[in-house]
């Protein structure tokens, strides 16, 4: 009696598209990478094989190995993180990302003020000119 079973085949555009979000690289910033438009960043991830050149681009824009976009599986990548919480993993555990909200207000007040200097500016060259 034979056991049927099914060779999965890896679907590299698949790949790319979720280490691509697992990364928070959107389309547009991997095209620029690439020097390609975002639209041929949406047609290579619905591509089912990469050739290698392709895959070597990529990864290189992505900081990564090639082998992980020709490897990559969502199973393997949900048993990486549940080990690492469940080992209590010091690379997740001690990962808190920081936001300084003090610089993001500064940095956004400064931009304001700009923008009012600006329009003010303006103002007073339509002003001259009338008079």
């Amino acid at each position: 009696m034979e056991t049927p079973y099914e060779i999965k085949r890896q679907h590299h555009g698949y790949s790319v598209k979720r280490l691509r979000d697992i990364l928070g690289v959107k389309q547009e910033v991997l095209a620029e990478r690439l020097n390609v438009t975002q639209q041929a960043v949406s047609k290579i991830e619905q591509k089912e094989t990469l050739d290698d050149k392709t895959i070597d681009d990529i990864a290189k824009a992505l900081n990564i190995s090639p082998e992980t976009i020709k490897n990559y599986s969502d199973t393997a990548a949900i048993n990486i993180i549940v080990n690492a919480l469940h080992d209590n993993s010091s690379v997740i555990q001690n990962y808190y990302p920081t936001i300084n909200s003090g610089d993001k207000m500064a940095e956004l007040y400064e931009r304001m003020l700009q923008a009012e200097r600006e329009k003010v500016s303006l103002l007073e060259e339509v002003l001259k000119g009338k008079k």
